[in-house]
């Protein structure tokens, strides 16, 4: 009898021993399966931006090569055409000598009396005039080489207390405002993101927005990540 409870008690523990050992390796395989999950997901973190940055670079590389390569006179297409190779980025070379031409020949005096021509007249014509004054005031502002465009980097709250937004201070609030509201202000431009281009500009008190050290480039940078990319990490990678 006793030979027989003995013998029970052995397979109970075999069985038992067996399970331990079942489950073990099924807690070893999941922690297997999530670590190469996990692997998984990091590779497509890694190569996505990567991946996207190329493919859209390449079909820029492929819309203006397409679009310069229409514009190009009869002969020179002809022979480009009939080349065994092509050339990627031509477009955008052509393109890029195009434009600095263009900026010499603006620079001159008589590319100046033309250019100021054709503002003119683009400014008595109805609506366009209004949009080409838009999109110049964009572009100089985004594109110049002047650092006065906008001066600094301030945070302030808004649209209500606790709330905090970054603005982009154009320039000391003057003229016909300032007498109204009698007060030191400064003209704050607020950027939306992802598109900094587009934003509201606000009359805030001076005493009102805390001044970072932050650049007006790495700010813009912050907005258009939508706040992922901050100035401490921007700094990591310059280092």
């Amino acid at each position: 009898m006793n030979k027989e409870r003995s013998e029970e008690v052995y397979k109970r523990a075999e069985r038992m021993k067996q399970a331990v050992q079942n489950v073990q390796e099924k807690h070893g395989f999941m922690q297997l399966g999530a670590k190469l999950r996990a692997y998984f997901f990091t590779g497509i973190l890694v190569t996505a931006p990567i991946a996207v940055t190329f493919y859209v670079a390449y079909k820029i590389i492929e819309w203006v090569d397409g679009g310069v390569n229409n514009l190009l006179p009869p002969q020179i297409k002809e022979y480009y055409d009939n080349l065994p190779y092509t050339i990627p980025g031509l477009g955008i070379i052509i393109l890029a000598l195009f434009m600095t031409l263009i900026g010499m020949f603006a620079a001159g005096f008589v590319g100046d009396f033309f250019v100021r021509l054709g503002e003119w007249v683009v400014r008595k014509i109805p609506l366009i005039s209004s949009i080409y004054s838009l999109l110049k005031k964009v572009f100089e502002t985004f594109l110049s080489n002047k650092s006065s465009a906008f001066k600094k980097v301030v945070l302030l709250e808004y649209p209500r207390k606790g709330i905090w937004i970054l603005g982009l201070v154009s320039t000391d609030t003057e003229g016909e405002v300032k007498d109204i509201l009698k007060t030191d202000m400064l003209n704050v431009f607020i950027p939306t993101t992802p598109n900094p281009t587009s934003g509201f500009l606000i009359f805030v008190p001076v005493k009102d927005v805390i001044f970072l050290d932050m650049s007006v480039e790495e700010a813009l940078k912050f907005i258009i990540s939508g706040g992922i990319v901050s100035p401490e990490k921007m700094k990591k990678i310059k280092k």
